[in-house]
This record gives C-alpha cells, structure tokens and sequence, in this order.
C-alpha cells in the first residue's frame, strides 16, 4: 500500500494559499480570520473524504472514518494548521494533511479497518497570539479547563472565546475523552523536524521517542543607568555586563550536559536602551531542554547558582546588580509509547526507508496528546534544518515516505478488516 504522494503535495500547497507570504511562507495566526479559512478547507476535505466531522468547545476539529467495530476507541492522528508571523507551509500542516492523505488512501483501496480513523487539528499549537502553546491539545488532554482558556486575550484584548465564535469554530462537543468520543487507542503524528540531524544524516524518517523536556525561566537583572561618558570602569553597575556573563552561562551548562543539553537565552529586553546610558535593568528569559529530567535538575540548579555568583562577581564600590531568576513555564521529559515507536519503525523497514531513533527538540501536540493515550511521531527532513520561517521546505519524496510509514503504524494499531477475512479464508481452504 503506498499513499499519493502528488495529491498529499498539491493539498499542502493549496492550503499554503491561505495566508501566503511575498517569500513564500505563511502567515495564518490562530484564531484569525485566515485560520477560520484555513479551517474551512480542511473541514470541506475531511468531509469530501467521507469524515463525520465535530468540533469541541475549544475549536479542536476532529474528522473519524468510521472502522468495523464502533466500540473500539479510534487510531488517531494528525497536527495542527496555525503558523508563526513568518511560518512556513509545513510545520503541523503536513501532519493534518498527512492524515487526511492516510484516510483517502484507504478510501481509493477499498479498505474497512477494525477500528475507527480519526483525523485532528488542534487549535493554536504555536501559541503566537495566544497563550499557552499547545492550547487545544493541552485543553482536550486536561491540563488546561476550555473556560479558562476562553477567557485568554491577545495584546489587543480580545480573547479566544470570542474569536472562536468568529470564526465559527467554537464547537459544542466536549473537550476530551468523553462517554460518547472515547480517547484514542493510539496516536501518531507526522512531522517535519525542524532540525538538521535528519538532513544531516542523509536518512528521510526520524523515528521520535520522545520530546525534549523544558524549563522556561523570567530573569530581571537590576543594576543603576548612568552616562556612559562620566562613568569610571570601576563604579559602573552595569546590567548588561552581568546578562552577557549569564548567557555565557547558560551555553556552558547546555554543553555540560550533550548531546541533549540545550540552553537558550532568546529574549532580552534593556533599559533605557540608549547609545550613551550604561543599561541599568534588563527582562531576559532563559530556556533550558534535555531528554532526562535528572539532568534538567541539575541545569536548572546550575542556573539559579550562576545568577548567584554573577550578582556576587558584577560589583563595584558603588554597589552591584542583582540577578533573579523566577520559574515560568515548564514541561516534563516526554516519554513516547515503546509500542507506538516499534510500530513506526517496523513501518519504515517494511518500505525499506532507512531510518533513526530521534529526540524531538521542540513540544508538539503528540505530547499532550501522549499523556491520555499510547502515542509516537514520525519525522521528515526540512531543508537546512530550518522551520518557524518562511523559507522552510522540504522534499516531496520525503514527505510522502513520512505518510507511507504513518499509513503503516496506524493500520498496524487498527488493524484491516479485509486482510483478517482473506487469513480466515485461507485457512478454511487449507
């Protein structure tokens, strides 16, 4: 069984028309009016595929192909279509297009499977406009309550409840697991890397076991402004001296812990901001990741004693700085389903693809998604690594290897009617 690579191709760039970009990105922020139409093709060809379609209260879209026996709990898949400012046409969409690509596929060869099918999108994974990321995998896994979410603005104001109904996406069916839409019995996700280890191995699938676990900290550095000119060297209290020598930090502690260790000073933001002040407070950010919660223990601990001993080190005989750092956002080490991985990767040796056991450095909805259900996710190259930009691309071919092996592990997990009835025969007749 192969999948139509040219149609999975054309659908990803029919999609990528909706918010296109001058340099050929996309730019479909969660919630717009261009998501809401971004949402609308995507509904229309789930239904075209013969999808019974529902949305629940946080807009999540949900569309099932019905399997033999409606009592087991579907094998699902699928992503998101939300962008950055400067996105590109696969991040998530290739996920959701993928599935939809698995269904169709089924759908041209005529196969029922045992259990049923079902395709996601999940709102507003990229938490550009709002927050939190992941909102509507997060909300339908239970970390998140819809009313609450409802009630998260933008920096105009205006909140998700309100633009969901905009948009005609704020949905009556319950968010998550429930008595008449049971979870998932399986979930897969195809993904594009947005890394270079694939490319940089030469191999077209990334077999993910699991995903980085982060620790998002808030630094505020408080020194003292002062004219740059009448200032001696030594009685300066200058904030930026001291972030330049955390960030120093922060990279000497991701190095201490390869090749998983990453750490990242990403945001900074300085006071006054002017050509001849010496800076006198900074707002900075840290992010921490590994793929072992003992080692981000110890990161983050090494973190809190660098600002300590950078506080101690940046004085003057006028006085110093100080360094806090405060605790923002954190997910734990995502462990993916042994089962659900083996089951990918027997479906990329069965099609011959070579392939690689790989981290997932960034979150995705497979995450969240993972905590209520067995899951695993697939990984294609992206050019040079990069994504979250709208020069981001990948191949064709790799593309539609990625949606081979996705239709191999879900029919592995919801088994084919048909090749059941064929065994049966076979043995009657021998």
């Amino acid at each position: 069984m192969r999948v139509n690579g040219q149609r999975l191709w054309d659908s990803l760039m029919e999609l990528a028309q909706i918010g296109a970009t001058d340099k050929g990105g996309v730019k479909r922020i969660a919630l717009t009016e261009l998501d809401g139409q971004g949402r609308d093709l995507v509904v229309r060809w789930m239904r075209e595929a013969g999808l019974t379609v529902r949305v629940d209260s946080i807009g999540n879209i949900f569309g099932q192909r019905p399997g033999k026996d409606p009592k087991r709990a579907p094998v699902g898949t699928g992503s998101h279509i939300d962008t950055q400012p400067s996105g590109g046409k696969f991040d998530g969409n290739y996920g959701v297009l993928a599935g939809l690509e698995v269904v169709r596929t089924l759908n041209d060869l005529g196969i029922e499977t045992e259990a049923p099918i079902e395709v996601c999108a999940w709102t507003n994974e990229e938490g550009t406009r709002f927050t939190p990321v992941m909102m509507g995998s997060g909300t339908w896994a239970g970390l998140f309550k819809p009313e609450d979410m409802h009630l998260r603005p933008d920096f105009e104001g205006i909140t998700v409840g309100e633009e969901l109904k905009k948009i005609g996406y704020l949905g009556t069916a319950p968010c998550g697991p429930s008595a008449e839409y049971p979870g998932f019995a399986a979930y897969f996700e195809a993904h594009i890397e947005q890394g270079p280890v694939l490319e940089d191995a030469d191999l077209p699938i990334g077999v993910v076991t699991g995903a980085l676990g982060q620790r998002w900290f808030d630094v505020e550095i408080v020194g003292q402004e002062a004219h740059a000119g009448p200032t001696p060297m030594p009685l300066r209290r200058d904030a930026l001296l001291a972030l330049s020598h955390l960030v120093q930090a922060v990279n000497r502690i991701a190095l201490a812990e390869a090749p998983h260790g990453r750490g990242t000073v990403g945001f900074v933001q300085v006071s006054p901001n002017s050509r001849n002040v010496i800076p006198g407070s900074i707002k900075s950010t840290i992010d921490l990741r590994h793929a072992d919660d003992d080692a981000l223990n110890r990161m983050e601990k090494a973190a809190y004693a660098a600002a300590e001993e950078i506080a101690a080190m940046v004085k003057t005989r006028s006085g110093g700085v100080s360094v806090k750092v405060t605790p923002a956002t954190q997910f734990p080490v995502c462990k993916f389903d042994p089962d659900c991985i083996n089951a990918v990767r027997l479906g990329a040796n069965a099609l011959g693809l070579a392939n690689m056991d790989i981290v997932s450095g960034a979150g995705h909805d497979a995450v969240y998604v993972g905590r209520t259900c067995p899951a695993a996710m697939i990984f294609v190259p992206c050019k040079d690594g990069i994504s979250h930009n709208e020069v981001e691309d990948a191949k064709p071919e790799h593309l539609e290897a990625g949606c081979n092996v996705l239709l191999g592990a879900m029919l592995e997990r919801a088994g084919v009617v048909v090749a059941k009835e064929k065994a049966a025969a076979a043995s009657t007749l021998a």
